[in-house]
């Protein structure tokens, strides 16, 4: 059990992904105390068989763009003496969760405006409401840390031509809330700074997910390390930013993406 994050108490949203599971499971190793929160489903149950025995964690059912799923579940984390002094804004409809769920990747002419509005609900309504309880509940009574999780799409455009012939692709509403989730971190960093609060946005790159080899090759193309990244090396960003040691550091954009946006 390592010793990075001892006395820290993380709660995660959407922690039933790719990253959300592997942030989960290096966080508890780091000797964390973890939250875990999703939507109900296959991937609330992998969570709970994976580390219901743990008892650094626990795991509530979350859909982060009810408000009032928001307000219960920090008022039952903080009377369960589990109130966190870090949060992570991870959950976020992305165009692989579209595609487990069956969904067709329109023209951006034949996007619907539910499609649209239900995006910007999730990624970045769902983002302030977490960041509000966080303002309501925890800032200010004890030092604390917001991560937003961002991509590399929030302030780079993504090359349309590499999703040619594949089963997803890149959609507007995404790329459009992960922008808006830094400027929520910009705005949050100066406000909360006066109560000792830091916030701080994580730009993940490309995460090898199962993806074909020729995904592989046309992404690792733009990419200077020439590939997709491991799960790990994200958390590992994480990790730091989580901990004390990146204390000093807010309102900062950090991009873990393999210098795809040095280019």
């Amino acid at each position: 059990m390592g010793e990075q994050l001892k006395g820290r108490t993380v709660f995660i949203t959407g922690a039933g992904g790719v990253l959300g599971t592997t942030y989960v499971r290096r966080m508890l190793a780091a000797g964390a105390r973890v939250v875990a929160t999703d939507l109900p489903g296959q991937r609330a149950e992998a969570l709970k068989a994976a580390h219901g025995a743990d008892p650094d964690f626990r795991y509530h059912d979350l859909d982060v763009a009810d408000e009032a799923q928001v307000e219960d579940v920090f008022a039952r984390v903080i009377a369960e003496g589990w109130a966190p002094n870090v949060v992570l804004n991870n959950a976020a409809i992305t165009g692989e969760l579209l595609m487990g769920a069956g969904r067709s990747f329109p023209d951006f002419a034949d996007t619907s405006l539910a499609d649209w509005e239900k995006t910007l609900r999730t990624n970045l309504t769902g983002a302030f409401l977490v960041a509000r309880q966080m303002d309501r509940d925890i800032v200010g009574r004890y030092p604390a840390t917001l991560i937003n999780v961002a991509s590399m799409y929030a302030l780079n455009g993504p090359h349309h031509r590499i999703y040619e012939g594949m089963p997803f692709r890149s959609f507007s509403a995404y790329s459009t809330t992960k922008a808006g989730i830094h400027g929520l971190t910009l705005w949050l960093a100066g406000y909360w700074a006066p109560r000792r609060a830091t916030v701080n946005t994580i730009a993940p790159g490309a995460v090898y997910n199962g993806h074909s080899e020729e995904f592989q090759r046309r992404v690792g193309e733009l990419i200077m390390a020439g590939r997709m990244a491991r799960p790990d090396e994200i958390a590992d960003a994480m990790l730091f930013l989580a901990s004390e040691q990146a204390g000093y550091m807010t309102g900062q954009l950090v991009n873990v993406d393999g210098g795809f946006s040095a280019w």
